[in-house]
């Protein structure tokens, strides 16, 4: 049965923080530790952009950045059918963790629009936590499966070995995922492929995102995706590492019910 995304404001508005208001890095960094993800408003342009990233995360370039860190995502007409490079073309992207193939993701993305597509290119984003309470309550030989270490390779030639969900001493998980072409897994995993899969359409939330709009996520918790769009859509993106303590990953959801005050919603 093929699951469509959920549209619901409730996920913009539910955690929405405008960025020009005083206050509004604090409010930022307590909804990323508690939620694994913040909704913004009031960023105007790229400067805007990156100012704030700035201020929440240390920036990090890499390959499709500028200089500055900031990467201008859009269709180039260029990257049609290359792995890896599906973000600069304009059809779907699948849930995904941003740069899986790298030794050490960055821990927060931001994204903003710029421009709106003129049909589609809403962002799709999905809670891993839901998606890994979704597999432990129903699915327990996929949920444990996908955490045997270095069941899955993310990325080509210098890509790296890894998980689904990474599981750490003090119970917390993190989750890094890929399904394009650039993703192998191991025999153990792939019976379960369309279970995980299958888990994460279960928990796809459709976020339709207007000009200074965006959001910052927890690269461990949440997976983002897009959907296939016509015109001349343009977003900014920052990825880097907090400047703010942050736990190794997320609570679980049967160990924060068993014990709600150790936990954060």
């Amino acid at each position: 049965m093929r699951h469509v995304p959920q549209q619901t404001d409730g996920l913009f508005s539910g955690h929405r923080i405008d960025a020009s208001r005083p206050g509004a890095i604090d409010r930022i960094t307590d909804g990323v530790r508690k939620r694994g993800l913040v909704t913004l408003t009031g960023i105007d342009s790229r400067t805007d952009a990156l100012a704030l990233a700035a201020q929440i995360m240390a920036v990090i370039p890499h390959r499709d950045s500028d200089s500055d860190g900031i990467t201008t995502i859009r269709d180039t007409r260029r990257h049609t059918h290359r792995a890896g490079f599906a973000g600069f073309g304009n059809g779907p992207l699948e849930p995904h963790t941003e740069r899986s193939g790298a030794p050490n993701p960055p821990r927060l993305m931001m994204l903003v629009c710029g421009q709106a597509a003129r049909t589609g290119g809403d962002s799709v984003l999905v809670d891993g936590r839901a998606v890994h309470a979704d597999l432990v309550t129903g699915a327990r030989a996929a949920a444990s499966a996908l955490a045997q270490p270095r069941s899955a390779y993310f990325g080509a030639g210098d890509g790296h070995p890894s998980q689904v969900f990474t599981l750490y001493e003090d119970h917390q998980v993190a989750v890094r995922l890929r399904l394009d072409g650039l993703a192998r897994f191991s025999p153990i995993v792939q019976p379960y492929l369309p279970t995980l899969r299958a888990a994460i359409a279960r928990h796809r939330l459709l976020m339709p995102m207007a000009p200074g709009q965006g959001y910052v996520l927890d690269n461990r918790r949440w997976l983002h995706a897009r959907t296939a769009f016509t015109g001349n859509r343009v977003c900014w993106r920052a990825l880097g590492q907090p400047r703010f303590a942050m736990s190794d990953g997320f609570t679980p959801q049967l160990v924060a019910q068993a014990a709600p005050a150790l936990a954060g919603p």
